[in-house]
């Protein structure tokens, strides 16, 4: 498990974790951007932040992009692909590409930021990550792989819950991602404002009925019980954490939009359950970065 390791998306958060698992002896590839990649080549990857400054040294690098179909075949006999992006449909879709038994599904709810090209700058933690199978008999991958990411020094613990961790993280992805960026705030101003409050105390009824809907097994017995976790702990946690999404926009990157509110909101019209604040912020982001981008030509 140690042996090979490739990072196929080595931005902020895989750059913190392939370093972390590099400098822990995983012969770790970074598949990522040129800028990005190059520096790291030539200088090494820079760590620093809330799990310790590193020099790590010694990774292949790569910038081609890669689709599911292709890393496919790069999988070792008993390799297994982690999905740790933000939202939800990414771990179907690596399923569909390579079958559960050879997928992991990863909730990651740290944050990080790439200051320079080759140093990757770790900015906030709420939880550990989570690492969970969706077949039983693969669980025990989840909880060898939680244990290599703890040994790096990254707080991860193993869950049989995945599908449900990965709708709380959309929680409070949708109700934090798409404000941060279209107001430029920290996620712990957002919550200080009475107008942004109730927006997002909206987006999360919204996907909260959705997930019930869909026969999510969720630990909370309502919306309400979730904002009180929300709003006393996760946020106060990622309280100077800024959005991705804004980093995306201002990069004229895409941005995850889809993958949260667009999911709840496309969830939510297949099973008949009303998402207008889900709908009206993924609408507000697509415009944004289509205006922006046109703004710029």
């Amino acid at each position: 498990m140690r042996d090979r390791v490739l990072i196929a998306g080595a931005g902020a958060v895989g750059s913190v974790v392939g370093g972390l698992l590099a400098a822990a002896g995983s012969a770790v590839t970074l598949l990522g951007r040129r800028a990005h990649v190059d520096a790291v080549r030539a200088r090494g990857l820079a760590l620093d932040g809330l799990f310790g400054v590193h020099r790590v040294t010694g990774f292949e690098c790569a910038t081609a992009a890669t689709e599911l179909d292709e890393v496919r075949p790069l999988l070792a006999g008993d390799g297994v692909l982690i999905c740790m992006q933000n939202g939800l449909g990414t771990l179907e879709r690596a399923i569909g590409a390579l079958g559960r038994a050879r997928v992991l599904g990863a909730r990651v709810i740290f944050g990080a930021e790439l200051p320079t090209p080759g140093r990757a700058t770790v900015t906030v933690c709420a939880d550990p990550v989570l690492i969970g199978a969706l077949e039983p008999e693969v669980q025990v991958r989840a909880v060898a792989w939680a244990r290599v990411l703890s040994d790096a020094g990254i707080p991860a613990e193993s869950t049989t819950g995945i599908v449900a961790d990965l709708w709380a993280k959309v929680f409070y992805n949708a109700a934090l991602n798409p404000l941060g960026a279209l107001l430029d705030l920290p996620y712990g101003a957002l919550a200080e404002d009475a107008d942004a409050r109730a927006v997002m105390d909206l987006a999360i009824d919204e996907a909260f009925a959705v997930a019930r809907t869909a026969g999510i097994a969720l630990r909370w017995p309502n919306a309400e019980a979730y904002r009180g976790e929300f709003y006393g702990r996760l946020v106060p946690a990622t309280a100077r954490h800024r959005s991705s999404m804004l980093q995306d926009l201002a990069r004229g990157r895409p941005t995850e939009i889809d993958a949260i509110n667009g999911y709840v909101a496309a969830r939510g019209n297949a099973l008949g359950v009303a998402t207008p604040t889900n709908t009206t912020l993924t609408r507000l982001i697509r415009a944004r970065a289509r205006l922006s981008s046109s703004w710029k030509h």
